[in-house]
C-alpha cells in the first residue's frame, strides 16, 4: 500500500527550484489561499442575507395577514403580492383560508416544519405543494382569537427562493471563472516584478561565471545603481575579488622571483659538477647529482612558465599557427622515442588555422607526447580536424589510461596518480597544468577523455581565417643541443625529460 509522499520529500522538490520560482510558487499559495477564503466568506454572506432577505419579506406578509385575522377583517382569498404563498390553519392544521395561489385543501407546511418555523429556524419546502416550481421560504405567524370562540390560528407566509438560488448560482460560476484568470494574471505580474527584483542578482551570477582563470584580473561584478542588499553584496564580492588579485599577485611574484633567483645557483651548481665529473673527482657521485639536478632545473622552469602564464600582464604576439603543420613537426621529433609517435594519413597536406602562440602550443603538444609515450603499451596516435568553429587536436594513447574521478584532478599543479609517485621515474606534476595554462593563453582549453583502450587527450583551439592576423605557420625542430624551436628561434620555454610524464 501507498501513501503520498513524505512531507520531506516535498520540501525537497521544491528546494531544487529557483528562488524565483519558489517566491512565485508560495506567492500564489497564499494568494489562492486569501482568495479562497474570502470567495467562501463572501458565498456564506451573500447567500445568508439573501435568504434573510426572502425570509423577512415572508415574515411581514404573515404578520400583515396575522393583524387581519386578529381584528376579524380577513378577507377571501387573502391578498397577496407577487407570487408569495399565504395559508391560514387553524390549530388542528386545517386550511381556513389562504391567496390565489395556495392550495386550498393541502397544507402548505407539516406539523413538524410549522413547529420549527415557529420556534426561528430556518425552513423550505418544495414549490411543488403549491404548484409552484423551485423552492419556497415558509415564516409561521400565530394570530387570533379571531372570533368570539378564542380559536387559535396560524398564518404561513412562504416566498419563492428562485432570486437566492439565481444569485448563489451566478455568483459561484463568477468565482469559478474568476478565480483561476485572477491567479493566472497575478502568476504573470509576480513572475515579472520577481524577475525584475532578481535582475541585479541573475546580472551578478552571470559576471562570476565570466570570471575564472582566463578572465582579465581586474575584471569585476557589475554594482546595481540601487542602495539596497543587493548592491552591497557586489561591492562586498568585489572587495574579496581584489583581496583574491593582490593574494594571486603575492603567490606570483614569489615563485616567479624563487624560480628565478634559483636558476644562478644551479647553473654554478652544475659547472662544478661537470667540472669534477671531467676531471674524475668524486666517482660517480657528480653524475648521480647531475641527474637530480636536471630534475630541479627543469622544475624551476616550469615554475618560471606557469608563474609567466599566470601573468595577464604577460602576453605572446598572436599570429596563424598551421596546427596540421606543428602537429607533424612535433611528431617528427619522437622518430627514436619507446614507441611508435605517428599521425593521421593525410594531416600533412591540410591547412588548419588558429591564432595563438607558437610557441606555447608546441610546449602543450609536447607536454602531451610526452606523457602519451610514457604511458603507453605500443604506439601514440596525433591527430587535427575541424570540428564546428574550432579546433581539436587529439593525442591517443592506449595505456592504461586514468579514472573519470581523476581526469580533471590531474590539471592541478603538482598532482601524481599513485602509480606515479616514484620520482625517480615520474615527473614534477606540473607538465598538464602548464599545459592548461598555455592552452588557455592562446583561447583554447584541453580536456581528457576514455580511447577503446587508453587515454585520449584533446586540445580545442579556435579557428582563424587566412589574413585577419599576421602569418607565422609554426614549424617545430631540434637543434644540436636538443633544444625547441618554433619558425627556426629557439623558444621561450624548456621541455622536460622526454621519457618523464608530463602529469
Amino acid at each position: 500500500m501507498t501513501g503520498a509522499p513524505a512531507p520531506s520529500s516535498a520540501r525537497r522538490r521544491l528546494a531544487q527550484l529557483s528562488i524565483r520560482a519558489r517566491l512565485m510558487l508560495i506567492g500564489l499559495a497564499g494568494l489562492a489561499g486569501a482568495l479562497l477564503i474570502g470567495g467562501f466568506l463572501l458565498y456564506a454572506v451573500l447567500t445568508t442575507s439573501l435568504g434573510r432577505s426572502v425570509e423577512g419579506t415572508a415574515r411581514a406578509s404573515a404578520e400583515q395577514v396575522a393583524l387581519l385575522v386578529d381584528s376579524g377583517r380577513l378577507p377571501d382569498p387573502v391578498p397577496v403580492s407577487g407570487a408569495q404563498v399565504v395559508q391560514v390553519l387553524d390549530a388542528e392544521g386545517r386550511i381556513v383560508t389562504g391567496s390565489v395561489t395556495a392550495d386550498r385543501l393541502t397544507a402548505l407546511v407539516t406539523p413538524d416544519e410549522r413547529r420549527r418555523a415557529l420556534a426561528g429556524e430556518q425552513v423550505t419546502v418544495a414549490g411543488s405543494r403549491s404548484g409552484l416550481s423551485g423552492r419556497l421560504m415558509v415564516a409561521v405567524v400565530e394570530a387570533g382569537p379571531a372570533v368570539p370562540t378564542g380559536r387559535q390560528f396560524s398564518v404561513v407566509a412562504a416566498a419563492p427562493t428562485a432570486v437566492v438560488e439565481q444569485s448563489a448560482s451566478t455568483l459561484r460560476a463568477l468565482l469559478l471563472w474568476i478565480f483561476p484568470l485572477l491567479l493566472a494574471l497575478l502568476a504573470v505580474i509576480a513572475w515579472r516584478v520577481i524577475g525584475a527584483a532578481f535582475a541585479p542578482v541573475e546580472s551578478l551570477r552571470q559576471g562570476a561565471e565570466r570570471i575564472d582563470e582566463s578572465s582579465s584580473e581586474s575584471e569585476r561584478l557589475p554594482v546595481p545603481p540601487t542602495r539596497d542588499e543587493v548592491s552591497a553584496l557586489a561591492t562586498t564580492l568585489n572587495a574579496m575579488l581584489d583581496r583574491i588579485t593582490a593574494a594571486r599577485h603575492k603567490q606570483r611574484a614569489f615563485v616567479a622571483d624563487a624560480a628565478h633567483e634559483l636558476r644562478s645557483p644551479l647553473a654554478s651548481m652544475r659547472t662544478q659538477l661537470e667540472v669534477a665529473q671531467r676531471l674524475g673527482e668524486g666517482g660517480d657521485l657528480p653524475a648521480e647529482l647531475l641527474a637530480d639536478l636536471d630534475r630541479l632545473t627543469t622544475l624551476v622552469a616550469d615554475l618560471l612558465i606557469l608563474a609567466r602564464a599566470d601573468d595577464a600582464a604577460t602576453t605572446r604576439e598572436a599570429a596563424q599557427v598551421d596546427v596540421a603543420r606543428l602537429v607533424t613537426d612535433v611528431c617528427g621529433r619522437y622518430a627514436h622515442a619507446r614507441v611508435p609517435v605517428r599521425t593521421t594519413p593525410g594531416l600533412a597536406g591540410r591547412h588548419l588555422l588558429t591564432r595563438g602562440s607558437g610557441a606555447d602550443l608546441a610546449r602543450a603538444l609536447t607536454n602531451l607526447v610526452d606523457n602519451a609515450v610514457r604511458h603507453a603499451r605500443s604506439e601514440v596516435l596525433l591527430d587535427a580536424d575541424a570540428v564546428g568553429h574550432r579546433l581539436e587536436v587529439t593525442v591517443t594513447d592506449d595505456g592504461h589510461g586514468i579514472p573519470v574521478e581523476d581526469r580533471e584532478r590531474v590539471f592541478d599543479r603538482f598532482t601524481r596518480l599513485d602509480e606515479a609517485r616514484d620520482r625517480d621515474g615520474g615527473g614534477s606534476g606540473l607538465g598538464l597544468a602548464i599545459t592548461r595554462a598555455l592552452v588557455r593563453r592562446s583561447g583554447g582549453d584541453v580536456r581528457l577523455e576514455a580511447a577503446q583502450p587508453g587515454l585520449r587527450a584533446v586540445l580545442h583551439l579556435p579557428t582563424a581565417t587566412a589574413g585577419t592576423l599576421p602569418r607565422s605557420e609554426a614549424g617545430v625542430a631540434v637543434d644540436a643541443r636538443g633544444e625547441l624551436l618554433v619558425d627556426g628561434k629557439r623558444a621561450s620555454v624548456e621541455r622536460s625529460d622526454e621519457d618523464g610524464p608530463a602529469t
